[in-house]
């Protein structure tokens, strides 16, 4: 079991922030380098319609993403530093710092009492900040628009 140690942070001052940091494997390097990341949550029902967004999107594939039963919350894995641009209403982003957490290939979800519904080696390194941003953004409206049409 690996103990996550993480610090949310949020922007006031909005920019865009990078995009995915982490590198394919070469002939030279069978697996990928062990880099820190950082991890949006936001509810699971925002956070599935998001994922079923970015995995039907001609763009970037989507990370890592960690469901936790307890909290009813998606995580996704993106790359180190986008917590201190994050600002997306509804959603945190935790800084790692590499600190528990890692974009590796290890399986074992890396906080008690969650899952991962992607898991790391079935998914790209990280998901792009940007491209989840708009999902999240999407996914919000078509929400909006279900539960109005009750």
């Amino acid at each position: 079991m690996v103990e996550v140690e993480m610090e949310t942070s949020q922007s006031v001052v909005p920019r865009t922030p990078s995009t995915t940091a982490g590198h394919a494997p070469t002939a030279e390097f069978s697996e990928p380098p062990e880099v820190g990341c950082d991890v949006v949550t936001v509810p699971a029902r925002q956070g599935l319609e998001a994922v079923d967004i970015l995995r039907r999107g001609a763009c970037d594939g989507v990370g890592p993403v960690l469901h936790d039963d307890g909290s009813d919350t998606l995580g996704f894995v993106v790359p180190p530093g986008t917590a201190a641009a994050w600002d997306v209403p509804g959603s945190t982003c935790t800084e790692t710092d590499g600190r528990g957490l890692s974009l590796n290939l290890n399986p074992e979800p890396p906080v008690e009492g969650s899952d991962w519904l992607l898991p790391p080696g079935e998914a790209d390194l990280a998901t792009d900040p940007a491209v989840l941003r708009a999902a999240l953004g999407e996914a919000a409206r078509l929400i909006e628009a279900a539960d109005n049409c009750r």
